[in-house]
């Protein structure tokens, strides 16, 4: 069950209130809440620059700008809403997943596993992405 809701400014975010008891935690949410309004400004920030992201069943790309660009080209619409069902972290791995709503209805869920730097300020290193599009 889904705890907590917040607004945004153009769509609404559920997640779970314990998402943000941990650093990496609150950095995959935040990274999942950048990605659904395309803020490319945030994933700059926090990708490292030679990430890699693996989009299973489509392609593989490697370079912090390939990869934002990718996501950018990958989403296919405005997001009305983003479901957060799970965040876990442990050491140098994280996973999500979830269900994003886009204006046009159409509902992709999401499970993404994440590799992190190392170091306190740690930033994502690879994402491997599993989405399919739900039957209305």
């Amino acid at each position: 069950m889904l705890d907590g809701a917040e607004g945004h400014e153009d769509f609404v975010i559920t997640c779970p209130e314990d998402c943000g008891n941990a650093p990496k935690k609150e950095l995959l949410k935040k990274l999942l809440i950048a990605f659904a309004g395309m803020d490319a400004d945030f994933m700059n920030e926090n990708f490292t620059n030679d990430i890699r992201l693996d989009d299973v069943g489509n392609q593989t790309v490697h370079g912090k700008d390939q990869v934002i660009e990718t996501l950018h080209r990958n989403k296919q619409g405005k997001t009305a809403e983003l479901h957060i069902h799970h965040l876990i972290t442990h050491g140098s791995s994280g996973a999500a997943n979830g269900i994003l709503v886009l204006d046009s209805r159409e509902s992709l869920a999401f499970c993404n596993v994440y590799r992190f730097s190392s170091g306190k300020a740690a930033k994502i290193k690879e994402i491997t992405s599993y989405v399919i599009s739900l039957p209305d």
